[in-house]
Parts: C-alpha cells; structure tokens; sequence
C-alpha cells in the first residue's frame, strides 16, 4: 500500500465513528422525542380533549399518529444505521458518508411534515407541510437505505 493510499483510509477510518456516533445520538433523540409526542397524544385521547378528538379533527389525529410512528421508527433505523456503520470496514465507506446525510434529512422531513400536515389542515385535506415535505422525506430515506442496501450487500469478508 502507498503512503498516499494509507493517508486516504485513514482520513476514512477517522470519519466512521463520526457517523457511527452522529446516528446512534440522533437515533436515541428521535426515540425520546417521539415516544414523548405519543404518551401526549395517548393523554390527548384520555381526557378526551376535542381539538384531537372531535370528528372534525380526524386529518389531525391522524397527521399527529402518523409523525409520532414515523420519528420513532426512523430513530430506531438511525440507531441500526450508526451501529451497522461500525462494524462494516470501510472498503465502501463512500455509500455510508453519501446515505448518512440522506437519512438525517429524513428525520426531520417526515416527522415534521406529519406535523404541519396535522396543525394546519383544510376540509379534512392535509396542510401544504405534509403535501410537500412528507415526499420529499421518503425519497431521502428511500435514497439513504438503497445506498446501506448497497453498502452492506457490497462487503465480503476477507478469508
């Protein structure tokens, strides 16, 4: 090996705990942050408040349910993400730098794009944050896991 190929794996080498750690933090977040959102709608629910009960809210509860289990299901992929990222060499690493910013764009664009959707909704139609943001979010966690896909389906282990 050249001494300039040992100098690029190891700036390599140097960036896999950055998302190892990046995206098992920001897995754990989304899990608190979300779990919380779901115990206050499961209140919201218990003490029958109507601004998330009554029939004409129905768009909300179901915009506010659906970013509640998006946020903790993609806090639980990052976290799955980040620990993948570990163990993999990083013979590939260029997949996971290219799918880390992906999925960290995810977390904020579904998640709030659900939300906007359920605060601000016209005639039981979504607001304008889910029509656009929800989308988009999908596709960055569609690209983010093609490219772990690849990632992972790439590695051989050396004999």
């Amino acid at each position: 090996m050249t001494e300039e190929t040992a100098d690029e794996t190891e700036a390599v080498d140097s960036k896999r705990p950055d998302i190892m750690r990046r995206h098992v933090v920001v897995g754990w977040w989304l899990l608190l942050v979300f779990l919380t959102l779901g115990i206050v709608l499961e209140s919201l629910h218990g003490f029958k408040i109507g601004w998330y009960l009554e029939i004409d809210n129905e768009t909300r509860r179901l915009m506010l349910t659906l970013a509640h289990a998006h946020g903790t299901l993609l806090g639980i992929v990052n976290i799955v993400f980040g620990l993948t990222a570990g163990m993999l060499p990083n013979e590939n690493g260029r997949l996971r730098r290219i799918a880390s910013p992906m999925l960290i764009a995810s977390n904020l664009l579904l998640p709030l794009g659900f939300i906007f959707g359920g605060l601000y909704f016209y005639g039981g139609d979504p607001g304008l944050g889910a029509v656009i943001l929800v989308p988009a979010g999908a596709m960055f966690l569609f690209l983010g896991t093609l490219l772990a896909v690849l990632d992972v389906t790439m590695y051989r282990q050396k004999d």
